[in-house]
């Protein structure tokens, strides 16, 4: 697939490969150069369950199967 560079240095990448890459509007791609040729590498975001890990605590005496059978229960009422 061929794109042409603009008057501003710009490129559109094509959506086939746009879509094969899953880039979407406010990706980050990180550019070098190797060897006489460009390469973008997508940048990968935060994860966003970083943060909450480790933050929830079992109670005292269950493990997470006991604690989750817990929960179902009560939400079935039992």
């Amino acid at each position: 697939m061929k794109t042409v560079v603009s008057e501003k240095g710009q490129v559109t990448i094509p959506k086939a490969l746009r879509d094969q890459l899953g880039l979407s509007t406010g990706t980050v791609l990180d550019f070098t150069s190797e060897k006489g040729r460009l390469i973008a590498v997508k940048e990968i975001g935060n994860d966003p369950f970083a943060k909450w890990r480790g933050r929830g605590r079992l109670p005292i005496g269950k493990n997470a199967a006991a604690y989750l059978k817990s929960i179902r229960d009560d939400y079935r009422g039992r």
